[in-house]
């Protein structure tokens, strides 16, 4: 086929992208990126392309038409897992279509599952359990009005709440003090100032304010889809977090994932994307409500996530289902079978998180049995340089979680 894979970012996700066809179809690859990662480093079947100014949309449209232009008779993909960049693509789609296939979303598409509050209405008329929130336009709030916002969210939901924006991608774009992923709240204090923040910083999106769904985040889920575009799901991996990051700038994105099969939630998923007429992968955070006792679907990325690895390790290649869209055109749906520990965590330390002892059990089975993959421990991808690096990566969450999560708690915060 000479496919070249050309990746936008340079994280563990893209990584794990490209390490799946580099394995199934012995495809080299490239990646465009800001600066050199870690990641990437050192790779033998990765180009890495470093401008700086990519966070620009014009630039980095103008950068991957050169790439196209100087690998003319590749049969080239486009890919990326961040949100901002997909929304750049999107916007120069008509000037990038004739060079590359394009494995995402249309623009409808991306605004309405990239929209959390638009995310929570499709899945209200689907019967799909969400989070009970209110949604503040920050854009139209003055400093004034801040205290009459706090109070209408506190005498509404129940403390503790999670807040975070409705859009990833226009959250990108601004910086403030104390600025995460994801807020977590404990008192109307904590609440006004992450407002304040928002307002002082001209955040012009909406923010969600929403009722935390009670359990750690070994309750939380990830599930991982491919809507074809001839309108079937051909990919729907599901898996049990163990642990979340907890850094500020990766708050909620899981470490460490168990590969296990949930059909109903997969249901659930594939009515969404039906519903919308989805095209290209999709990622939705899902969660056990130990409360209530039934899945609560947090929100869909209009992309794959960083932690794509478990999809492919459990047997649903993410390779497969682009190729199997475009190049070799059939609609078999493929499920993450393969009960497999994903973790990019030591697992020494992942132990200590685990509370459940029968989930505890079960993931030290894995580990005995040597069930378990790192997405950058690649076997044709070795040398003692990216060796070095990766396990120096490994090795550093033993100070990110001393420094952010010492402890596991029973809310997972």
């Amino acid at each position: 086929m000479n496919l070249l894979p050309v990746a936008v970012g340079g994280d563990i996700g893209v990584y794990a992208l490209l390490r799946d066809f580099h394995a199934r179809y012995n495809a080299d690859s490239i990646v465009v990126s800001t600066n050199a990662t870690r990641a990437i480093g050192h790779s033998q079947f990765i180009t890495n392309v470093i401008e700086p100014g990519i966070n620009d949309a014009r630039k980095l449209t103008d950068t991957l038409i050169d790439i196209a232009r100087k690998n003319p008779d590749r049969t080239r993909i486009l890919l990326t897992n961040a949100d901002w960049y997909v929304q750049a693509i999107l916007q120069y789609r008509d000037e990038l279509a004739p060079h590359y296939i394009i494995p995402h979303p249309t623009q409808d598409n991306f605004d309405l599952v990239g929209d959390k509050q638009a995310f929570a209405t499709i899945c209200q008329r689907l019967a799909i359990p969400t989070p009970a929130e209110i949604a503040l336009d920050i854009a139209d709030l003055t400093s004034a009005q801040v205290p009459a916002a706090v109070k209408h969210a506190s005498s509404t939901l129940k403390f503790p709440l999670v807040a975070k924006p409705a859009s990833s991608a226009e959250y990108f774009y601004i910086s403030f003090p104390g600025k995460k992923k994801i807020h977590h709240i404990d008192t109307e204090e904590e609440l006004s100032e992450l407002i304040s923040a928002l307002v002082t910083a001209r955040y012009q999106g909406t923010f969600l304010i929403q009722e935390f769904i009670t359990g750690d985040e070994t309750q939380m889920r990830s599930l991982t889809a491919y809507r074809n575009t001839r309108g079937h799901v051909t990919l729907a991996a599901t898996g049990r977090v163990l642990l979340e990051e907890h850094t500020p700038g990766t708050l909620g994105i899981p470490a460490s994932i168990m590969v296990e099969k949930y059909d109903g939630v997969i249901e659930q998923a594939i009515s969404f994307l039906d519903e919308i007429d989805y095209h290209g992968f999709a990622n939705f955070d899902i969660k056990w409500d130990t409360t209530n006792h039934r899945y609560v679907f947090f929100e869909a990325n209009p992309r794959i996530g960083r932690n794509n690895y478990y999809v492919t390790a459990g047997g649903a290649s993410t390779a497969r289902a682009i190729v199997e869209d475009y190049l070799d055109p059939t609609d078999t749906l493929y499920t993450a079978e393969n009960p497999v520990l994903y973790s990019v965590v030591p697992h020494r330390l992942l132990l200590r998180y685990i509370l459940d002892e029968e989930l505890l059990a079960q993931v030290k089975r894995l580990m005995k049995e040597g069930t378990t993959v790192h997405p950058l421990r690649y076997s044709s991808d070795k040398s003692p340089k990216r060796t070095l690096a990766v396990e120096g990566m490994t090795a550093n969450f033993w100070r990110k979680y001393k420094q952010y999560y010492p402890k596991p708690t029973a809310s997972g915060f």
